[in-house]
């Protein structure tokens, strides 16, 4: 039956070439903008590690300054990273199962034995070896570095996938070196294409930004005195002469993340971070009331703000341009369908009824949904193509259509063509037949 209905629908198009091609391009316009803002929110809303969301924890303390607030407009949270000795001393509890410590930072890489790849500069993680682990970084080649490698600084390095394309042809460089900053480094292991979108675990230093480059023990920064490519915030009037200095400063630059399989650790992480503070809150730090927070992937991603309200009231604009297309579309309609309305009315002489001519025009308007839905798609692949192209590579992973909005434009296509179709239908099937018989 559905076949049927179909291909008499298509039929009924077919007649109408003009105002079929009309109410097509009205909701395959009002889809396509719809799915190109829902496809960036639904991107940036979702949660990358959602597989391990119930055992990772993004650790926050207030040491803060007592008379102004980290954010204005939201006084109760503390800064959203560490300083670095803080963040070295909670790497001292045995507590949790994994814990890492890192920061953004970078250097000059010179391609081994291949003079035709000019030095360049590379964003670089450092970071502590549970990193990989702690966060299911996919490994093409190798693993990680080991502890330790942490405890002595060892010059070891993890590339992303696309580092070891650019300088080892993406052949296996697990025990090769490349040059660092001038000093030779040993090549651990080597990622798989890896996307975490957004960059949760560093979302202080840009959502939406690339994986890094490189990625380095965080005891070499140290050794090295190598700086922060991130942000780095400061309240306190301290005088820093050296690097030393910097270090023990209460400036806040250091992301820390542990990982507690456990409630019972997670109650037991939490009051050592509590008395830990009170500890300093003894030599004169921390001297706003406790604040200390482990919060889960997706409370750390809402208390971020990573979706905006900027990009909901976009969604909200968008879904008002698929009703005024909409409105269009049942003016259409309504014209298509009364103008066909002694067909109709034969129809019911010959004994159908009424649920059936309904039935037969919603189906009519089920397909046109679904003919603008495609259409529609495609607009959309060209919407996200000019974001990506109006911002650059940050949006990259945020501009691309997966088979779940996939299938929820072209729901949604279908639903709104049936209920654009709704009034016009029971227009047409009010009708009484009589009126087009005598005219025949």
């Amino acid at each position: 039956m559905l076949a049927y209905q179909l291909r008499m629908a298509w039929k009924s198009l077919r007649r109408t070439p003009v105002v079929s091609a009309l109410m097509i391009g009205a909701i395959a316009l009002g889809i396509g903008v719809c799915t190109t803002s829902l496809t960036v929110f639904h991107l940036m809303s979702r949660n990358p590690i959602e597989a391990r969301n119930d055992v990772l924890y993004a650790v926050t303390l207030d040491n803060w300054d007592p008379n102004n607030a980290w954010d204005d407009k939201h006084p109760d949270l503390p800064p959203f990273e560490l300083t670095y000795r803080d963040a070295t001393a909670l790497l001292e509890s045995p507590i949790p199962d994994r814990h890492v410590a890192m920061y953004k930072s970078g250097f000059v890489v010179e391609a081994p034995n291949d003079r035709s790849i000019k030095p360049y500069s590379v964003i670089a993680r450092m970071t502590t070896h549970d990193f990989f682990a702690m966060f299911a970084a996919p490994f093409q080649y190798g693993s990680g570095w080991s502890a330790g490698a942490d405890d002595s600084a060892q010059l070891n390095v993890v590339l992303s996938k696309a580092t070891n394309d650019k300088l080892f042809g993406g052949a296996d460089s697990v025990g090769r070196t490349l040059r660092l900053d001038g000093r030779e480094y040993l090549v651990a292991g080597v990622l798989k294409e890896w996307t975490p979108t957004p960059r949760f675990y560093d979302l202080n230093n840009g959502a939406l930004t690339d994986l890094e480059d490189v990625f380095v023990p965080l005891s070499i920064g140290a050794q090295l005195e190598l700086g922060s490519r991130g942000n780095i915030n400061c309240w306190r009037q301290e005088t820093l002469n050296s690097y030393k200095d910097f270090l023990g400063s209460d400036c806040v630059w250091i992301q820390f993340w542990a990982e507690l399989r456990t409630p019972e650790k997670v109650a037991a992480f939490q009051s050592f971070i509590d008395n830990y503070v009170r500890e300093q809150k003894k030599l004169g730090r921390f001297e706003r009331p406790l604040n200390n927070h482990l919060r889960k992937p997706d409370e750390w991603l809402r208390v971020n703000r990573v979706v905006d309200d900027d990009n909901r009231v976009l969604v909200g604009l968008s879904f008002m341009f698929l009703m005024v297309c909409l409105l269009n579309m049942i003016g259409l309609l309504l014209a298509k369908f009364l103008g066909a309305a002694s067909l109709a009315g034969l129809r019911r002489a010959l004994g159908a009824s009424r649920k059936m001519v309904f039935r037969d025009h919603i189906v009519e308007v089920g397909l046109v949904g679904f003919i603008g839905g495609v259409f529609g798609l495609g607009l959309s692949a060209l919407g996200l193509t000019g974001v990506r192209q109006l911002y650059g590579g940050n949006f990259d992973q945020l501009t691309h259509l997966d088979l779940p909005m996939v299938a929820v434009a072209l729901g949604v296509a279908v639903f709104a063509g049936v209920i654009a179709g709704l009034y016009p239908a029971w227009r047409v099937c009010r009708v009484q037949p009589a009126v087009h018989l005598k005219t025949q």
